[in-house]
């Protein structure tokens, strides 16, 4: 497809929904132009009047490609997929597609927002860590028993699909926030077998222009 200039992707390098976007550019070999946006930084880079312009509901990814701009991490990777559909990302048969986007949204929806920045300021820095693994396990005791009846190699079938591209970022705040994983065995292994593919090495956040040089990798 041809395009005037390069994707933007505005990002923060510990944003686990711009982490998915980047791993959905890496297996598509789309190059793109990063423009960080730190969340913590100066009370907060997402509340400028720039970035809101560009996102007015003031969060990381937002995405510039082909004359548009699209916010929202899966909405984002469905638009690559329609547009730029190789190597796919979402299965041709229609039910390992819905079984994709159900566990797509599991995590996008149902996990991932009740444990981000903006939920942990509301609790408080002394509930941080309680919440966070509460609604981590919580989550994570669904999608272990979806993941028993879907999974192959990956998340669905033998084939890297959004879903997967959604829980490796997932996993990685579960390991942050010190979530026991032993209850989840299989969450683990897609988990192990997915951070040995290079698409989601070279995306992961110790590798990423805005990642502070004490956490690199």
């Amino acid at each position: 497809m041809a395009e005037s200039s390069k994707p933007v992707l505005y990002s923060y390098f510990r944003s686990s929904c711009s982490w998915r976007v980047r791993i959905a550019l890496a297996l598509k070999g789309i190059d793109y132009e990063t423009v960080p946006i730190n969340l913590v930084k100066d009370g907060g880079q997402q509340f400028s009047e720039e970035f809101q312009a560009t996102n007015p509901m003031k969060q990381v990814p937002a995405m510039k490609i082909d004359g548009i701009t699209i916010s929202q991490s899966l909405a984002i990777i469905e638009y690559l997929e329609e547009t730029r559909p190789t190597p796919r990302l979402l299965p041709q048969d229609l039910k390992k597609r819905a079984s994709v986007r159900m566990i797509s949204d599991l995590i996008a929806s149902g996990i991932q927002p009740l444990q981000n920045l903006s939920i942990l300021k509301q609790v408080g820095q002394e509930n941080h860590l309680a919440w966070a693994q509460k609604v981590i396990s919580s989550g994570f005791t669904a999608l272990e028993k979806i993941l028993q009846s879907t999974a192959g190699k990956y998340c669905v079938g033998d084939e890297v699909s959004m879903a997967d591209l959604c829980l490796v970022p997932q996993v990685a705040n579960a390991e942050r926030y010190k979530v026991d994983l032993t209850p989840y065995p299989t969450i683990s292994h897609i988990n192990k077998t997915l951070l040995a593919l290079e698409a989601f090495q070279v995306t992961h956040p110790c590798r990423q222009p805005d990642t502070p040089p004490e956490l690199r990798a």
